[in-house]
């Protein structure tokens, strides 16, 4: 099974970008179209200052992602938003972070005897 990262492009122009009040209103439109939590999403990432918000998503297909822009591509174009071609590459290494930090957990509570 391969993943695949969709990025918004990142060349010499400004990135596409949204205000905290659009990204919870365009996710409070998924939720609400059934699309909160999409079949494939592995990842979901949203950053940046609060008016120049960026997202990234790793999805475990071209298809999946596809399958999702059917839904999320009418709620941006409705709200007016940036719908820019987003970037898609290959994912070459994925580190799970809850695993780690789990064993860090256990590994501290073990030292200050709280385990």
């Amino acid at each position: 099974m391969s993943s695949n990262v969709a990025q918004q492009p990142a060349d010499t122009q400004p990135l596409p970008s949204m205000t905290v009040a659009q990204y919870n209103e365009i996710v409070q439109r998924l939720k609400t179209a059934g699309a909160g939590h999409p079949k494939g999403r592995r990842y979901h990432a949203c950053f940046g200052e609060p008016d120049k918000l960026q997202v990234f998503d790793v999805w475990d297909s071209q298809a999946a992602f596809d399958a999702f822009g059917q839904t999320l591509m009418p709620i941006l174009t409705e709200m007016g938003a940036n719908t820019a071609q987003p970037v898609v590459m290959p994912v070459h290494s994925v580190m799970p972070f809850s695993r780690y930090a789990a064993d860090a957990t256990s590994e501290q509570k073990s030292r200050d005897g709280s385990a």
